[in-house]
């Protein structure tokens, strides 16, 4: 029986929040070759932007270049300019005083056809939405959430706990990273949803579900995913990059 083709379309909104600043979330995308990224920086004064731009800006240039070049399968292209892009950041906050221990998380979503990868570092985290049902794709690289998946911590205590903030892994902080990678088939209908903490400690994963099962574009469905966020407290920075196999 043949297979029929998948295609993408993608959408993205970032926005400082209520509480913040500046913005230190980045994201970018290429339909083109596949790729989608959404980054949440951190480090003082601006060392996050310098860290999240970096890393969007330099994963995206590496497998734009190499791309079509058939030397590599895509989830392998996609880890190794993620651990190149984590050497740029590490490398410059050696050189800069004002950027040491600079970082970001990333997470990823690379396709081909029905074939789709998904790449993280950290807590920014990916989510399918199929058949109106939302799944956690990622598992976050955070102290808390580890202590859950151990059984040390409940999640309603994971909430609460004034370590909640803290990450276990991230770009730019050590010398080399190791993402997880998770392979998927993609059907026509998936709706994906890479999002930085900044919605996710807002909104809870029923009603992003629910915000998600509606009949919108998708540039729309991300600015109601934010002005949720916001209109929950927006405490922190919030970015919603939604891609579609249609």
């Amino acid at each position: 029986m043949a297979t029929a083709a998948v295609h993408y379309t993608a959408a993205a909104v970032t926005d400082r929040g209520r509480k913040r600043p500046s913005n230190e979330d980045a994201f970018g995308f290429s339909i083109e070759h596949g790729v989608y990224l959404v980054c949440d920086g951190m480090g003082g004064a601006a060392a996050g932007e310098v860290a999240s731009s970096l890393a969007v800006g330099e994963v995206l240039r590496l497998l734009n270049r190499r791309a079509g070049s058939g030397a590599m399968p895509l989830p392998l292209l996609a880890e190794e300019a993620i651990c190149a892009a984590n050497e740029a950041i590490f490398s410059r906050a050696q050189r800069s005083h004002k950027l040491s221990g600079m970082g970001t998380t990333l997470v990823g979503l690379a396709v081909e056809e029905r074939r789709a990868w998904v790449l993280n570092v950290g807590d920014s985290r990916c989510y399918r939405l199929r058949n109106r049902r939302l799944q956690q794709i990622t598992l976050d690289h955070s102290l808390v959430e580890e202590q859950v998946r151990l059984g040390r911590m409940t999640r309603p205590e994971a909430l609460r706990s004034p370590l909640r903030n803290v990450i276990t892994r991230a770009l730019g902080t050590h010398s080399s990273v190791t993402p997880d990678v998770f392979e998927l088939e993609a059907e026509p209908g998936d709706l994906f949803l890479l999002c930085s903490d900044g919605l996710t400690r807002e909104l809870s994963d029923s009603l992003i579900e629910s915000l998600l099962d509606a009949d919108f574009p998708l540039d729309e469905l991300c600015a109601r995913l934010v002005a949720a966020a916001n209109k929950a407290g927006g405490h922190d920075n919030i970015t919603c990059l939604l891609v579609r196999a249609e």
